[in-house]
């Protein structure tokens, strides 16, 4: 059966939320992936094992979005050889990915399971909870090497047009993650180091039977034995589309690391309650984060095609349908968050603390419904150096100062600390919709210029 879908012909708005719909659901489930291992360990552990699980995550959570941002490089330029015709040159450009990415996983590996206490220690891990995270991101970190063969897969699969593929696979890593957390953590008591082996257990199931899957699968190219090495002119390539995301993706993750050790020194509750809170996060962000993603593969295709006035109204149909769902759970998370912490945690404390930092990131809800969609779409034109920028300066000009002042004030809360959140956002938003302006005015967003 053909894998790849084309994007550039027929009606837009359908296949773009055809494509979006199992992007969502593998969000969801990745969601799952990560909130079961919190949502178990909260029920038949300790808030000390919840905070070294939410670090811990948290940590891991970084490394797995910066490696899938950087693949965002394969995911374009995959994309725009299928809309420019160049499937021949795919085989090359995966071989190319499949070298770099195997080099990137086993340095990852040594520096986490080497650093492990190093890293818990800069995170300012409570002192019950600091050996728990320790053994959390050594555990993980050893299984580098398939959490990234775990992200790549999905990266290339988009960027072909096919978002079922990835469902797939994250939907059997979910299911064994599950499976395994309830046998180590609620049948043995293990806590943190349970959810651990669950999650790279999980991950390595998943890439095993993705790999028999896609063998089955009829691709627009063939990987052979020879492409399995460097090609210097795909690597260039990639590197210069996924190079600005993965830093852009890294630096906002280092934040909010940041904002995670502020709130670490605050005490244990403090920091279980986040840490539920970013779970919760999680899912609520989910639809934006589908229509990011599939706005890439759609958009890229297009611009290879030369159709930009295409991938420009797939932006604003993405931007409406993402918002309208956006006002839904801005209502429902800042009205009822005390109900979505509770579903992770049954310590009271927590849950309100959780519930009070939720009110902010409810009014993010608002904001990255929209700015996603741009995201998306600068990155499906190779605009990735502007992505990284906007995202820097959300993050280190109002993300990290306005939370670091929020936390030193007499009467703080959680809830004026995640403030920083969505008003980094706004600017964010802001910054992108100037920037469409800016394209537009120069001419450089119409189909003659391509």
């Amino acid at each position: 059966m053909e894998t790849n879908t084309s994007f550039t012909e027929g009606k837009i708005l359908k296949p773009l939320i055809l494509f979006a719909f199992p992007v969502l659901l593998a969000l969801f489930l990745q969601a799952m992936y990560g909130a079961v291992d919190l949502l178990i360990v909260g029920k038949f552990a300790s808030s000390a094992d919840v905070s070294a699980v939410s670090t811990g995550s948290q940590i891991m959570t970084t490394l797995t979005n910066l490696i899938s941002s950087f693949a965002m490089g394969t995911t374009i330029l995959l994309g725009q050889q299928i809309g420019s015709g160049k499937k021949e040159e795919g085989g090359r450009t995966v071989g190319t990915a499949i070298v770099m990415f195997a080099a990137i996983a086993v340095v990852m590996s040594i520096i986490m399971v080497v650093f492990a206490p190093s890293i818990s220690q800069i995170m300012n891990a409570p002192e019950e909870a600091f050996q728990k995270t320790v053994d959390y991101i050594r555990i993980c970190g050893g299984g580098m090497l398939v959490i990234v063969a775990y992200n790549l897969i999905g990266c290339i699969f988009r960027g072909l047009g096919d978002s079922k593929t990835p469902l797939i696979t994250v939907a059997i890593a979910c299911v064994f993650n599950i499976a395994g957390d309830l046998i180590l953590c609620a049948g043995f008591h293990m806590g943190t180091q349970g959810a651990a082996i669950a999650t790279v257990f999980a991950q390595i199931v998943s890439v095993v039977v993705s790999f028999f899957l896609i063998c089955k699968k009829e691709l627009p190219f063939t990987v052979k034995n020879k492409n399995i090495r460097i090609h210097k002119v795909y690597l260039k390539k990639m590197v210069g589309f996924g190079a600005p995301i993965a830093l852009q993706d890294l630096l906002v993750s280092i934040s909010f690391l940041i904002i995670l050790a502020i709130v670490n020194s605050m005490g244990v509750i403090a920091s279980a309650g986040v840490g539920v809170a970013e779970k919760v996060c999680a899912f609520i962000m989910l639809i934006s984060s589908a229509f990011m993603q599939s706005m890439s593969a759609f958009v890229a295709q297009n611009y290879g095609a030369g159709q930009i006035t295409r991938a420009r109204k797939a932006l604003h149909y993405g931007i409406a349908v993402s918002f309208s769902i956006g006002v839904v759970m801005f209502l429902i998370t800042f009205f009822h968050g005390d109900a979505l912490a509770g579903i992770f945690s049954s310590d009271g404390e927590v849950v309100f603390a959780a519930a009070d930092y939720l009110k902010a990131y409810a009014i993010d809800c608002l904001f990255t419904a929209i700015f996603f969609c741009y995201t998306g779409f600068y990155n499906g034109i190779g605009k990735t150096r502007f992505v990284m920028i906007q995202g820097i300066l959300g993050a280190f000009c109002v993300r990290v100062p306005v939370s670091y002042i929020m936390s030193i004030q007499p009467e703080t809360s959680l809830f004026h600390i995640g403030l920083a959140t969505p008003m980094s956002s706004a600017l964010q938003l802001i910054l992108c919709v100037g920037f469409m302006l800016f394209l537009r005015k120069k001419g450089m967003l119409d189909d003659k210029k391509i």
